[in-house]
């Protein structure tokens, strides 16, 4: 897991590294929650999205935006941060030229950024949103949404809540093209504290099905884990 620094807009940013050993690997970028919320890239949420990656034969980078840890530059209410992670990904797909896929994955504020990455990056096949703010946040960005994905979102969640994710879940499920699983974790708050596993398990297996070329579960389909 080796430190990395590379140049984002505001200057140096840094991140954490895991280079597949598999040539022509898939890539991942984790996007950390909110900065002014105690969010980096070691948040354990993040920590743990980023290794079940790896655990897949991912190439993967989680890094710290503007103004976290030693990365450089101050918070920007999302702009900026969405500049950030476009940076990210150009990195990390110039140390992997010949990927054959790539993947965005995000945790509360950092599933919002990683969902408008999503309208920027068409080469983004999949992704995964972890408890997405839709009770603090507008998506209808997605308009349409590009890229089939996975929310996961905890039914104990008290910072964003449930029926509130439901309900954004609801209205992306009406595009067509794509397809959206809804998985919920029985019981999880907003960090999945003593959920952990049930949110690997979820994201790992939903990864993995895609990776396989096997088909979707039916779209939206809501099913809790736990």
């Amino acid at each position: 897991m080796p430190e990395v620094i590379f140049t984002g807009p505001e200057g140096r940013l840094e991140g954490r590294y895991h280079h597949a050993s598999e040539p022509r690997s898939p890539i991942a970028i984790i996007l950390h929650p909110h900065p002014q919320h105690g969010g980096t890239m070691n948040n354990k949420v993040v920590y743990n999205l980023y290794h079940t990656f790896v655990a897949r034969g991912f190439s993967v980078l989680r890094f710290n935006f503007r103004g976290v840890g030693r990365s450089q530059g101050e918070f920007d209410n999302g702009l900026g941060e969405l500049s950030d992670a476009a940076s990210a990904l150009d990195w990390l797909q110039s140390v992997n030229p010949n990927t054959p896929a790539c993947w965005v994955a995000g945790f509360s504020f950092g599933a919002w950024i990683g969902m408008q990455l999503l309208m920027r990056r068409p080469e983004v096949e999949g992704f995964v949103s972890v408890a997405p703010p839709a009770n603090m946040y507008d998506f209808t960005f997605l308009a349409p949404c590009p890229s089939s994905g996975i929310i996961v979102q905890g039914t104990s969640d008290d910072v964003v809540p449930e029926p509130s994710v439901e309900k954004f879940v609801n209205k992306l499920k009406m595009q067509k093209n794509i397809i959206i699983d809804y998985s919920l974790v029985k019981g999880a708050n907003h960090f999945f504290k003593d959920h952990m596993e049930q949110m690997n398990e979820v994201v790992g297996g939903y990864v993995d099905m895609r990776r396989s070329g096997g088909g979707h579960a039916a779209p939206v389909k809501k099913k809790a884990a736990g």
